[in-house]
């Protein structure tokens, strides 16, 4: 893979600072699990995926680092910590149910093998990740089938993931089945994840892009220009609602306005059964900075408040299907989600 979010070296977990690409490629190492946390709170890492494989990392970590004396004690402290980092991504929360699941079954067998399982399940986090990302590729190129002018919204590749991607997955996945495409990036205000991150993978993978700004998704619709849309997520409610980056909502009521298909690329770890819509799913609200400012400096006048939701949801009705490792899934949602996890 030609970008590596994160990785487990040397007893420690690198992280690439996604805030300084595309101007400088840094790599951040996490000596504790109190930095892994930090590191997911100020977006070094971010991406539903690359967010679960981090806690676990974390978790891992800090049990490497826990004193035999109070172990316990700071195992719930890490999980605590890593848990309150970001809300709405659900593959934080099954990931560390994961992991807790297996301190759980090994506990009896001494600190030492629970440190050993936490770092194993953790790696085995990670490349399952990679995995299902190829896997989901191969369904999501065949789902798209000719479409040649695509569009995507934020960053949902292999700097969200452990490596390769959901959408860029299907968009990496299509290239590599010899197809002809072209990627229509959106900057995706206000972190610009689509222009800073999304175009600098694409970039690196040598396939074609052109960035526009947010609201010129209707005209490109308008003029015929997107066959068609694939996004990542964050959370899949058990009805099909789909929690995404901030804008998504708009790019899916415009997709159906132009009859352009809008499809939803994710794990099944993604897919959270015990949320039955999106109105269920917690919405991070962040820095009004993040708005108002951009790297430190002012895009607004001083004293102004800024509203930053960082997640919106699409309602299942604009999704045309949603593309797992597992399969397509298609309407109605609200039954075949549950099929789908269940097989």
């Amino acid at each position: 893979m030609a970008v590596k979010a994160i990785e487990w070296k040397n007893g420690h977990v690198v992280m690439l600072d996604q805030r300084l690409l595309p101007a400088k490629e840094v790599r951040r190492v996490c000596k504790d699990y109190t930095e892994v946390a930090r590191a997911i709170r100020d977006m070094v890492i971010r991406g539903a995926p690359a967010i679960g494989v981090a806690a676990a990392m974390g978790i891992a970590l800090g049990a490497l680092k826990a004193k035999e004396k109070s172990f316990d004690r700071d195992i719930e402290r890490i999980f605590h910590v890593l848990g309150k980092t970001r809300p709405t991504a659900v593959n934080l929360f099954w990931a560390m149910a994961r992991m807790r699941k297996v301190y759980i079954a090994k506990r009896v067998l001494g600190v030492e093998a629970v440190r050993r399982f936490l770092k194993e399940e953790a790696l085995k986090i990670y490349e399952e990740d990679i995995s299902a990302n190829r896997q989901l590729g191969r369904f999501g190129a065949q789902v798209l089938g000719a479409c040649s002018n695509i569009l995507t919204h934020c960053n949902a590749g292999a700097l969200a993931t452990a490596g390769y991607g959901t959408a860029l997955g299907v968009i990496r996945a299509m290239k590599e089945s010899g197809k002809t495409i072209h990627v229509w990036v959106d900057e995706t205000r206000p972190f610009l994840q689509g222009s800073r991150l999304t175009a600098w993978e694409l970039k690196k993978e040598e396939i074609p892009l052109t960035v526009v700004t947010d609201n010129m998704v209707g005209y490109l619709m308008d003029q015929g220009k997107v066959d068609a849309v694939v996004v990542g997520c964050d959370r899949i409610a058990a009805n099909g609602d789909v929690a995404n980056k901030i804008g998504t909502y708009v790019v899916a009521v415009l997709a159906q306005r132009h009859k352009v298909p809008f499809y939803v690329a994710g794990p099944t770890s993604s897919i959270d059964l015990n949320c039955p819509s999106g109105a269920e799913i917690p919405i991070e609200q962040r820095d009004g900075r993040e708005i108002s400012h951009f790297f430190g400096r002012p895009l607004a006048p001083r004293g102004v408040r800024a509203f930053n939701p960082a997640f919106d949801v699409t309602p299942h009705e604009l999704i045309a299907a949603i593309i797992t490792e597992k399969g397509v899934i298609r309407p109605p949602f609200s039954h075949n989600v549950r099929i789908h996890v269940a097989h």
